[in-house]
Order: C-alpha cells, then structure tokens, then sequence
C-alpha cells in the first residue's frame, strides 16, 4: 500500500532487552477450506460402503439360511422341516439388519440358536452369534449396561451350547471350540476397529483446532498489519498537527493530508480483507500487499512521520511474490516500530540477495532510554512467525552504539529464484 507505514505495539523497539525466541510458525496447510473441502468426499464413500456392507449381509444371511434349512430335506432331517425353517429363519435372516439394530440382532441371534440347539436343529449354533457379536463391539454402547447384557447373552450362551449340543452332536467339542473362537475373534475384531475409528474421530477434531488457531493467526497478523499500522501513524501525525497548531498551521494541513491518505488505504484495505473474509469461494486470491516495489512509498511514509529512511536493494530481481510481499511486511513493520519508539531518527533498509535467499535489515540510531520487563509486542511475534513460515532466520535487539536492529534471513530455493 503505497505511503503506508504503520504502528507496532512492540516495548523492545524501545531500544531495551529483546526477547529474539522464535516462536511455533503454523503451516502453510491445514485451513478451514481444506477441512471442509475433504468432509463431502469422505461422507460419500461412506455411505456407498455401507450400502454394500448391508448387501453383503443380506446375502449372508440367505446364504446361512438356506445352508442350514437343506439338512432338512436331506435323508436324516434333524428334525420337521417346518421347525427347522424356523430355526434357520430365526437365526439367520435377522443377521441382515445387524449394523443397523446391532445389539437387538445379537440377543435374538443368540436366544434362537440355543434353542435351535436343544432342539438338535442346528449344527453349529455359534456361526450366527459370530456373525452378530461384530456390529455389537464396533457401536458405541449407549447406555453403560449394555456391555453387561452383552457378555451375559455370550456366557450363557456359550454354557448352554456345552451342555446341550456337545454331547449330541457329532464332532460336538470340536464345533464348540471352533464356535468359541470365532466368536472371540469376530469380538475382537470389532473392538479393534471401534478404537480405530475412535482415534480416527480424535485426530480429524485435532487438525480442525489446529486449522482453527491457524486461521486465527493469519487474520491477527493481517489485521495487525493494516489497522495497527495506520492508527499508529495516524496517531502520530495528530499529535504533530496538535502541538503545532498555532503556530505552524502549514504543517498542520500537511498533518491532516497524510492522515486522509493513510486512513483511506486502510480502509481499501481493511474491505478487501472483510471480502475475502466473507467470499469463501475465493479464499486464494491475492491480497493488495505491495512486493519490494512498495519500499520507496513506505520510506516517504515514515518520512512523513519524522523518521528518515535509506533504502537500499540489490540482486533481487525474479524474486519469488510470497518472499517478496513477506520482506515488505517484515520492513514495514520494522520500520513502524521506529517511528512508534524512536522518531525522530535516521533508519537504514537492505534488502540484499545472497547465495540462498534474502537477507533483509533494518536498523536505527534511535536514543530512547531503555526500558525493562516488558514482552515483545505483537509485531515482533507477526515478524518471526512470516520469517518462520518461509523457513528463514531472525535476530532483533539493540545495537551497541545506540539503536535497534532487525535481521531476517528468507531462504529461496535456487529454481524459485532464477525465476
């Protein structure tokens, strides 16, 4: 924004201890469009693979149903065909409804095979109740006793298949313990994936809270970056006009120039960002941050405010538009904070490619006395976190002879910058 210079907050441009610890930098990834982008592809496939799943039990349960009523009309039926269609009906075809009444299934499942089993009708009482006990240990229990009813409905059932249909039938230990252990494997299984799922569940909240507090961040540093730094040169331009009023009205209409043309960008400004806020169809597009070419307005800016800016850059042609709009930011605000703590003073800009990247600095000959017990300010952590972003370096604190100095290195991969 050309002319702008703004207004950090920050007590170490008071020439005192700084506090240069990096800060945690959010990833370029991970906002609410992406959350969002990826949730109706997800919810799509699920429901097409549960379709298929209740197909698939549906054809199981035919399949169980007819398996077990064929013995029936074989040459020793193990009982009227009628009671063990029954049985086979009821043991069988309610397996076709269990992922959507899980438990209800499993009890019925359950209650007709060992009374299938009494009766001698069924061979393998447990192959149904296998099926069943699955959806059972994948759903979420809704009420605490349900587990209870689970495990009783299985003991019971299993101490019944033992007396009743191990004796009586041939090779009865053997389908016991076979039952048995599909039974505890189908169990098993099913806890396994309800655990899955359930940190599956855990971790989506987590990249949404982190996609949350990422976007806070971006917005913080952007409002920071267009209302902060206007008031800031705002307020000074008022005091200036304030204390000279009488005497120099000449600088007063010069003041209030200044502080029309500044407040009109910040509100151009503050409405492209509240658009882009608003239009979530267009999250990507390029806000009217100013790139290297914006340095000379921004020096005439701080001029303005009583501060004298030398600015000097080199070899930064073909340098990648998000380097080139982070080095803005990072000037501007370096920048802003001398006019804030230490105007008026003479400050010098490099912006200076180097083998790897750029590398910029900032530094004043302000003489503020220090100040102590104060944290960095909002602007100190916005720099750190745009110079992190960008896998880069930065050093801020007072210079020995007097002053402040902010040091930023960004680094460009060699094929971004021969670009």
């Amino acid at each position: 924004m050309a002319g702008r210079i703004g207004a950090g907050d920050d007590p170490a441009y008071s020439h005192g201890p700084s506090s240069p610890g990096p800060i945690p930098a959010p990833s370029p990834a991970g906002t609410f469009r992406d959350v969002d982008e990826r949730e109706p592809r997800s919810l799509l496939r699920r429901r097409l693979s549960r379709t298929e799943l209740i197909l698939l039990d549906v054809a199981a349960a035919l399949a169980y149903t007819v398996v077990v009523v064929l013995p029936a009309f074989g040459p020793s039926p193990p009982g009227p065909v009628w009671a063990v269609c029954l049985v086979a009906a009821g043991a069988g075809l309610p397996v076709a409804l269990r992922r959507l009444f899980p438990l209800p299934v499993f009890v019925l499942v359950c209650t007709v095979s060992v009374v299938g089993a009494g009766l001698g009708l069924l061979g393998d009482p447990l192959l149904a109740a296998a099926f069943a006990v699955y959806p059972v240990a994948v759903a979420r229990p809704r009420r605490r006793r349900e587990p209870t009813v689970v495990i009783g409905v299985l003991s019971g059932l299993l101490v019944l298949v033992a007396v009743v249909s191990g004796p009586a039938t041939a090779g009865g230990p053997g389908i016991l313990v076979a039952g048995c252990a599909l039974l505890g494997c189908s169990w098993t299984i099913g806890r396994a994936v309800r655990e899955r799922r359930a940190a599956s569940a855990v971790a989506a909240e987590r990249l949404a809270e982190r996609a949350a507090a990422e976007e806070r961040l971006r917005i913080a540093r952007e409002l920071h970056d267009v209302v902060s730094h206007t008031l800031s040169l705002i307020g000074v331009k008022a005091a200036v006009a304030n204390h000279v009023a009488d005497s120099r009205p000449d600088e007063v209409r010069d003041a209030l120039r200044v502080i029309e043309s500044t407040s009109g960008q910040a509100l151009t400004e503050m409405r492209h960002m509240l658009g882009l806020l608003r239009s979530p169809e267009s999250p990507d597009e390029p806000r009217p941050v100013p790139g290297l070419a914006g340095l000379d307005a921004l020096a005439a800016g701080a001029t303005d405010a009583g501060v004298t800016v030398e600015t000097t850059v080199r070899g930064t042609d073909g340098l990648p538009g998000d380097v080139a709009r982070a080095v803005y930011r990072i000037v501007q605000e370096a920048v802003t904070n001398v006019v804030r703590h230490a105007a008026p003073a003479r400050c010098t800009v490099l912006v200076a490619a180097t083998a790897d990247g750029v590398r910029v600095e900032v530094a004043d000959d302000g003489t503020r006395p220090v100040r102590t017990g104060h944290r960095p300010g909002h602007g100190l952590l916005g720099m750190r976190e745009r110079v992190a972003m960008h896998g880069g370096t930065m050093t801020a604190g007072p210079r020995p002879g007097g002053g402040f100095t902010v040091t930023a290195h960004l680094p460009v991969p060699a094929a971004e910058g021969a670009r």
